[in-house]
């Protein structure tokens, strides 16, 4: 179960026989709005906002009684959502675009990670200084094309040439390919998860930033809702943003004690590393903050940029216009 097998999942008949998964217009207790929410993984530093904003009692205060879910696989949640089988789940900037273009009716309402998690990781050993040094290297990535041409425009970008670049598909083995010296670097890792369960393995390691090096400086991850249930529950969604950017900013004051929660929280079966969380969390808080925006406020300038790069690297199916893949609430 992995975030990024996201992207691989965005054809539009994959809707059909999904079993419902609790999205429900009923009320709940006290005539609260009932709301599903899927996460994109499972619960980890990124989510501390949501479960601080269920702790605190935002979301009551607001009239709404939310369950937040993982998916028992990730592939399903913006089909969930888009079938209107739950009401919200969080994915990625450009996996809404790419959706978008497969007619899929997703909607982000909310940008939550505002700047890109996914960068190349290599050894600071390997001599590679910039993605131009990538030329005769190996680099292993997630069966994603995507990230393919994120490797390829960065060195590009730096006056290198991507033909020279060769790929590994690793499947989810990153970190191992990495630490068994099978490639020279990874894309498809996380600055706040893959780096830095590798440096806790003692691996130096030298990070790239797609947006310094010709990729648009996108959204990461994204709250999503559909078409059809923005239009239904325009009201309750917007309180819930409201309620979420009340966690964050609790999260934000109150750091040790949201990482405490989380900790509770977690999953058994994905048991999580303290101090990893600790420091993902400090990785994540400054690239959640929207500065004199409120929280979660997206602009069309980015998804103008997003979607240009996405059409000309030929992973849209169609055109998608930017003011119909987002909503500021």
């Amino acid at each position: 179960m992995r975030r990024k097998t996201l992207l691989l999942a965005a054809a539009g008949t994959a809707l059909l026989g999904l079993s419902g998964c609790g999205s429900s217009s009923k009320d709940g207790p006290a005539g609260e709005t009932k709301l599903t929410v899927l996460l994109d993984w499972y619960p980890n530093a990124v989510h501390t906002f949501l479960y601080e904003a269920e702790e605190q009692g935002y979301f009551k205060e607001a009239g709404l009684d939310v369950t937040l879910r993982t998916p028992a696989d990730t592939n399903d949640a913006l089909k969930l959502v888009a079938a209107g089988k739950a009401d919200l789940a969080l994915s990625y900037q450009m996996q809404v675009a790419m959706s978008r273009s497969e007619d899929i009716p997703i909607v982000s309402v909310g940008a939550i990670v505002r700047h890109p998690l996914n960068q190349i990781f290599v050894q600071e050993s390997s001599g590679v200084r910039s993605p131009k040094d990538l030329e005769g290297r190996t680099v292993g990535y997630p069966s994603i094309p995507l990230d393919q041409e994120i490797v390829e425009t960065m060195v590009k970008s730096d006056g290198g040439d991507p033909s020279k670049v060769r790929f590994v598909d690793v499947g989810w083995d990153l970190i191992p390919s990495m630490t068994t010296k099978k490639v020279d670097g990874i894309i498809g890792g996380y600055i706040n998860h893959e780096k830095l369960l590798l440096e806790k393995e003692g691996e130096k390691l030298s990070a790239f930033d797609p947006s310094k090096y010709g990729v648009p400086d996108y959204y990461e991850l994204v709250m999503t809702t559909g078409e059809s249930e923005l239009e239904r529950k325009n009201d309750a969604i917007k309180k819930f943003m409201e309620a979420a950017a009340k966690g964050q900013q609790y999260t934000a004051e109150h750091p040790d004690e949201a990482l405490k929660l989380l900790l509770d929280k977690q999953d058994k079966e994905f048991p999580l590393d303290p101090d990893v969380e600790k420091e993902s969390l400090n990785v994540l808080l400054p690239l959640m903050d929207a500065g004199s925006e409120p929280f979660g406020t997206q602009s069309e300038e980015s998804w103008t940029r997003v979607i240009g790069w996405l059409k000309e690297h030929g992973l849209l199916k169609k055109d998608v216009a930017p003011a119909d893949a987002f909503r500021n609430l």
